[in-house]
């Protein structure tokens, strides 16, 4: 990585102050839709694949905050789109989870990650239904509501609990249930939860021993790997394990990390 001079503690705070703010905007128009407000829903990629207008209101905000906190510095988000500059750059998810937040469900999260070069440097998730904070910067540990947090131990792979998630294609979901199945019988259980910033931070607390996930996008893991990691969890991202698949996340307690690395590849992974 380049050496751009960044403060990573400084780029926390921000996320941190960021996040929580559009987390506020999200938390109103949720409870506005609980006592039967509607929101403006329109699709993506797939009929599945929702976007509402909270989502671009909240990366709005992001963007329009990011802008006086941090000017100069670019900015990639799931709604806006952006690209990667020399210094640090953005990147947002303004409602991770969208689909839970539309049916109510509370787990769903704002994202907002500082990187450089490519590799999270800090990050935030913030939750605007629970307002749980999920915090780290690099080389200076990960932190729920303060408290510093640690992965799990799992003394073999079968006691392993495994987030994962599908895809919005029903060809690749189909692919991904079958590979699911082969999983469900050598660990412990398997949770979908549907938002995957969130999904990582649950491998930060120990409340996951691992997760894998094909298909996610920059602005999913960018904060959540970041919280993983510095965790210590063994962390891969897209592109990084060829076994796993191209578009492979990877986030599991050191204890089983190797042995469900490759469980995962005998699966079938690489070819989901």
């Amino acid at each position: 990585m380049a050496d751009v001079g960044v403060d990573e503690s400084l780029l926390k705070s921000v996320a941190e102050q960021v996040a929580t703010e559009a987390a506020e905007l999200v938390r109103e128009a949720w409870e506005g839709m609980a006592n039967g407000r509607s929101v403006a829903v329109g699709t993506k990629s797939a009929d599945t694949d929702v976007v509402t207008a909270v989502d671009h209101e909240s990366e709005r905000l992001i963007r329009a905050r990011l802008a006086a906190l941090r000017p100069g510095d670019e900015v990639l988000g799931e709604e806006g789109g952006g690209a990667a500059g020399d210094g640090v750059t953005w990147v947002v998810d303004p409602i991770d989870g969208t689909v839970n937040f539309l049916y109510g469900l509370p787990w769903f999260a704002v994202s907002v990650a500082a990187q450089v070069d490519g590799e999270s440097v800090a990050g935030a998730v913030v939750e605007p239904a629970g307002g749980r904070v999920w915090t780290a910067a690099r080389g200076q540990g990960a932190f729920l509501n303060g408290r510093r947090l640690a992965v799990s131990e799992p003394a073999r792979l079968e006691l392993a609990l495994v987030g994962t998630g599908f895809a919005y294609s029903a060809e690749r979901r189909t692919r991904q249930s079958r590979f699911a199945a082969e999983l469900l019988g050598r660990v412990r259980d398997i949770r979908r939860n549907g938002a995957a910033s969130l999904d990582l931070c649950a491998v930060a607390a120990g409340w996951l021993d691992a997760y894998f996930e094909h298909g996610l996008h920059r602005w999913d893991w960018a904060a959540g790997a970041l919280i993983a990691a510095e965790a210590g969890a063994v962390v891969s991202v897209p592109g990084s394990v060829p076994e796993l698949g191209a578009d492979a996340t990877y986030a599991a307690a050191p204890s089983i990390a190797d042995p469900l690395r490759k469980l995962l590849a005998e699966c079938g992974a690489g070819e989901v």
